[in-house]
């Protein structure tokens, strides 16, 4: 069943149909008005945000903190956290008033006059607060009264004095009573922010309270069961409302409440369109962030490992919204992922390898260094996006906002940045950690005080972040165009239309600095928009958790009211959609109110604000119900083979022996093999097997695949095969067995990588002749038979993948001539030279003068066309800046144009990894120290940087490298070091030198022999691709493409590749093709896909340390049928 809000046409239909076409029904929706200041005709020379003066706006709050001597950042870990902004019209004149929270010094609220003029009514409205450290606050309508009241969140110090949290209740002649107890809201844990909405569903407004940790991280030990236990003072707590009496249901809520949560955000939004507010929490240090999904009365279930790839280390604030205008919700948070090379190498020391496997075998989870974007998947998985969108790093980060900033039906991320003393400076570490120094300070000052280290302690003022939603997914950071870049120690921020002109302006809390107010000016840039501003059932006047649904066309804009949001901040409850079709006038405006009542607003509605009252909503709420669905693909898994046969990785880790190389190559496998091996007219499979894994030969039998034992397999299977072949060798009529060596475990001796050649009896029983392509040596990577000298017999190329232990030099490849009558030469170096780390490769006459070429792709390596020629193969074309990380290749016909084509998966663009022609990665392989053993050098362009500057950590360089400690003493000369500042440049000169310029995936289209290079659209960049297969999925014709890949076993500092998760690419017979998902299609893969095979019809899925996975399309999908 699809509720309304997925988007389609049919929705839109729906909706159509049932809105009565007449001007005095929207009447009796709503109030129009004009605002006065909405413009119509565009004004180049006004800036996009004006920064007001505190002389103008008459708002001087300063978070002022100061270093003591025993209260400081060594004693209290968010000594710079810093404060919050709440917004919320506490007077209801319509005019957004501003609260900010500060940590060693009294809160303020400044009362909005208009025209950004505030006056500070702050001992007059009686809400300073007690003197503690206060944290986040929440502007909202606790008492269901109709007037804002104001919640504050207290931390401190272990001690922590007057911690418990305040309740200021709006006496409605502008003083507020401080009532937290008698409410039940005096939460003492150390509280970060709360949020209030109706999670239980009875009509009023609950409290969620984020709270921090006491506890020292570096002592949390790693055990998974401490998250059930019950925290405290720490962990979070749920407050459901009973008429107006808070009480505390934390454990009977489902959500965990531990010691170890360490909350630094907590967003609120409907994640799978069930009309339920879910709740995604973010924390620092150890613990995983958390997914509660909302099951209704009260009760949650934590979600996250089940439907999230992974998650920060050390996540703050957060934010929940479309950003792709797909009708479900998004979610973005932050993280401390530097963006230039300079603070990349200065302020942070990556984990070890090691340590990721403990987080996931503690159910820590998988945690990266980045800011996470988490786009919504429909089916309450989410992918992680954010280095595909631009938005992986701002460096240290707190306040996410997700608003429409330029009002052009897109919204954008907003990220506040920077923190007043730099903690995690790494040169400050190494120094606050050598015993010999520290004494040395004390012995000079007579005694240990904290304010002597402080010289030691670096300022490092940021810029935030303004990053502008361009479509698809991308983003461009405009800050500076924006006048948005101020550059400090900016923490919570909350936005709100300050002045009612239609867009919303930005309010900013900054450590020792000058709040900064900021007005927009879009509206009078001549940007469009409709606002909306709800009036709520009587418990909840403000309409908390409503969504709106913005009409136009085909294009629908999602938004909830949610107050809180960011990093300790809450919002005004208006909603702004902008236009930016402003010849088009919209549609109509679906609104959902939390009780799932509805009501449809239509009419001339741009530039206007509309009031929307929950009286006058309608019941029965419709929805969109299929027939028995039928996707395109379906899983037989069960029904076709006999059992789960899997893939069993072995325990090796590369990086413990070559610590500088980017990615393991232990892990490139399974591979199907294919071939009808008993001769009874099915083809049949092996999937080969790791280290200590025999291959597994499953033979057809009615309509099923059992596996048979082979004891010569058996035998082998200490070896790790990573390609093979099926093929009559010998000439007796049946199909033997040709399989290459994979895996990198180099300390096994070179001969151990042999290729292994099996004799087939005629009836599918192996058995191994050790004669036989005895001179196959090395890990390679695929077999492939094509007749390269036109004589009418197949002759062998093999491909070299890499040399185990030497990450980076070239391998040896293989071309063994094929002399008749079974016999084969190895006449490889009399026909060609080094090709490079080859991953796949095909024969196919291209030129079509009855020989056939031999297209390359592979690591560090360009696409290349080979051709034997009288002096040997010379490669014939290569394609231009076509430098990949090129790991698979299928040859089809994709524009129907009756030749080959081909489809080339590469590393794809979802990574920190970025390379173009102008910006190349570059790698030198040489035995830099003379330990007989190569080193690969990597240098790359980070981020926006415009010098090349070595990809490795100080500590991976050094470890590997012990020659360059000496060199590079302090980490701040590591960061402006470029590679020959570090290494001899004849040296780097006579080196083995590669590089790549695209990581995308692309298509290469045969235009009569050229071929030409396509990129593959986004969604095929998510990830390494690793499989494709074409067929025609749907029965329409057309062949379609489906792809698979997926990269696990990565560095910390490189992170997880795990964007790809199924879906196809459908065809249209004229090299066009649109992707259609999992949810559409029902193909859904996990894991690490390593290869696709299409046998007997069904695609095989092969995954890396998984089971077998078995698809069978369907010739045609029915169609969804709303009622």
């Amino acid at each position: 069943m699809y509720l309304i809000t997925q988007i389609d046409l049919m929705t839109i239909k729906i909706i159509k149909i049932l809105f009565v076409v007449t001007l005095s029904v929207f009447l009796s929706g709503c109030n129009n008005s004009p605002d006065k200041n909405a413009a119509t005709t565009a004004k180049t020379d006004i800036p996009p945000f004006d920064s007001q003066t505190s002389s103008h706006t008459g708002i001087t709050f300063i978070n002022t903190v100061e270093d003591q001597d025993s209260f400081n950042i060594l004693t209290y870990r968010n000594y710079y956290n810093g404060g919050g902004v709440g917004i919320g019209d506490i007077n209801n004149d319509g005019l957004p008033d501003i609260y900010f929270t500060g940590n060693m010094i009294k809160n303020k609220l400044y009362l909005n006059k208009g025209n950004f003029k505030f006056e500070d009514i702050t001992q007059s409205a009686g809400v300073e607060g007690n003197g503690a450290w206060s944290t986040g606050v929440a502007m909202s309508d606790v008492n269901g009264d109709g007037w804002i009241d104001i919640y504050v969140c207290n931390s401190g110090d272990v001690e922590g004095k007057n911690r418990a949290n305040e309740l200021f209740i709006n006496n409605k002649n502008g003083t507020f009573s401080e009532r937290a107890k008698e409410y039940g809201l005096a939460d003492d844990g150390y509280s970060t922010h709360a949020v209030f909405v109706d999670l239980d569903m009875d009509g009023d407004l609950d409290c969620y309270v984020l709270n921090n940790s006491y506890k020292d991280p570096a002592r949390i030990s790693f055990y998974e069961k401490e998250r059930f236990k019950y925290g405290l003072p720490g962990g979070d707590r749920i407050y459901f409302n009973d008429n107006g009496k808070f009480i505390d249901k934390t454990k009977e809520s489902g959500i965990f409440s531990s010691d170890i949560g360490f909350g630094l955000g907590a967003s609120v939004g409907d994640l799978d369109n069930d009309y339920l507010p879910d709740i995604f929490i973010s924390n620092d240090f150890w613990e995983r962030d958390y997914l509660y999904y909302n099951k209704g009365k009260g009760v949650f279930k934590e979600a996250l490992i089940d439907n999230i790839p992974y998650v920060s280390v050390a996540s703050m604030g957060s934010d929940i919204a479309d950003l792709n205008n797909d009708g479900w919700m998004d979610i973005f948070s932050t993280d401390m992922l530097p963006h230039t090379n300079q603070r990349l190498k200065t302020s942070l020391k990556f984990d070890e390898f090691f340590l990721g496997d403990l987080k996931w075998k503690y159910s820590y989870y998988h945690q990266y260094v980045q800011n996470c974007l988490f786009i919504n998947q429909k089916d309450k998985t989410f992918r992680e996006l954010a280095h595909f969108a631009g938005v992986a790093a701002t460096d240290w980060s707190w306040g996410a906002l997700l608003f429409d900033i330029n009002l052009d039906g897109l919204k954008d991320i907003y990220v506040c940045n920077g923190v007043y003393h730099d903690i995690t400076d790494a040169d400050f570490t190494d120094f606050i950690g050598d015993m010999g120094a520290i004494k040395k300070v004390v012995s000079e000052h007579g005694r240990y005080d904290f304010r002597d280290f402080k010289k030691y302690l670096p300022h490092n003022p940021q810029k935030n972040f303004a990053f502008i939603n361009k479509g698809n997914l991308k983003f461009e950071n405009l800050a500076d165009q924006l006048n948005l870049s101020q550059e400090g120690y900016s923490n919570g921020a909350a936005y709100a239309d300050l002045d009612n002109d239609g867009d919303f302006d930005l309010v900013i809390n900054n450590v020792n600095m000058d709040a900064s107010i900021l007005k927009n000016n879009a509206v009078e840039s001549g940007k469009n928009f409709i606002k909306i501003k709800l009036t709520g059932p009587a418990k909840n006047i403000k309409g908390i958790g409503t969504t709106a649904k913005l009409m136009q066309g085909s294009q629908i804009q999602t938004a909830q009211s949610m107050q809180s949001r960011g990093f300790q901040s809450s919002v005004d409850s208006d909603i702004i959609f902008g236009v930016p079709d402003f010849d088009k006038v919209s549609d109509s405006i679906l609104i959902v109110w939390p009780d799932q009542s509805f009501q449809i607003i239509k009419g001339d509605l741009l530039n206007k604000t509309i009031e929307v009252n929950y009286k006058d909503r309608k019941e029965g709420l419709p929805v969109n119900k299929s027939s028995s669905e039928k996707f395109s693909i379906v899983e037989v898994t069960n029904s076709v083979l006999t059992d789960k046969f899997s893939h069993i990785e072995n325990d090796y880790i590369d990086y413990n022996s070559e610590r500088l190389m980017p990615r393991v190559h232990s892990t490139e496998g399974p591979k199907i093999i294919v071939g009808d091996v008993n001769g009874d007219k099915f083809q049949d499979a092996i999937l080969l097997g790791a280290s200590g894994q025999s291959d597994q030969l499953l033979l057809y039998k009615n309509g099923q695949y059992t596996m048979s034992k082979m004891a010569s397999f058996e035998a082998d299977k200490d070896a790790e095969g990573s390609t093979g072949l099926l093929y009559d060798f010998d000439g007796d009529g049946d199909l033997d067995y040709l399989v290459g060596a994979g895996g990198n475990e180099y300390q096994k001796g070179f001969k151990s990588f042999g290729a292994r050649y099996y004799e087939n009896d005629g009836k599918g029983i192996y058995t191994r002749n050790f004669e036989k392509f005895k001179e196959i040596v090395g890990q390679v990577s695929c077999i492939e038979m094509g007749d390269y000298n036109g004589d009418g017999l197949k002759d062998i190329f093999i491909g070299g993948r890499s040399i185990p232990g030497n990450y980076g030099l070239t391998p040896r490849s293989f071309v063994l001539k094929n002399l008749g009558k079974g016999n084969f030469e190895d006449v490889t170096d009399a026909v060609t030279g080094p090709l490079g780390m080859v991953t796949a490769a095909k024969w196919f006459d291209i030129d079509k003068d009855g020989k056939e070429e031999l297209i390359v792709v592979g690591e560090w390596m360009p696409l290349m066309v080979i051709k034997y020629t009288s002096t040997g193969f010379q490669d014939v074309q290569t394609i231009k800046n076509s430098f990949g990380w090129w790991s698979s290749l299928e040859m089809t016909d994709l524009d129907g144009d009756g030749d080959m084509d081909f489809v080339v998966g590469n590393w794809g663009t979802n990574s920190k990894f970025k390379a173009t022609t102008q910006k190349p990665i570059k790698m030198y392989v040489n035995d830099f120290d003379k330990n007989n053993k190569a080193e690969p050098l990597l240098e790359w362009y980070y981020q926006n940087d415009t010098k090349a500057y070595p990809f490795a950590s100080k500590g991976d360089l050094t470890s590997q490298l012990p020659f360059l400690k000496k060199k590079v003493l302090k980490y701040k000369d590591f960061a402006t070091s470029q590679l020959s500042d570090l290494i001899d440049p004849t040296l780097l000169k006579n080196s083995e030198i590669k590089q790549v310029e695209t990581l995308e995936s692309v298509f290469l289209i045969n235009n009569n022999g050229q071929l030409e290079m396509q990129s593959m659209p986004d969604v095929c960049q998510y990830a390494p691709i690793f499989a494709t297969v074409s067929t025609d999925v749907d029965g329409d014709g057309c062949k379609d493409i489906v792809f698979g890949g997926n990269f696990f076993r990565l560095k910390p500092e490189i992170g997880r590749q795990e964007g790809l998760n199924g879906g196809y690419l459908k065809g249209n017979c004229k090299g066009t093709f649109t992707y259609i998902s999992h949810i559409e299609s029902g193909l859904f893969f996990s894991g690490e896909i390593r290869d696709l095979k299409l046998i007997n019809n069904y695609i095989w899925c092969a995954r890396n340390n998984d089971h077998l996975q078995v698809f069978k399309p369907n010739s045609k999908k029915n169609e969804v049928i709303a009622q």
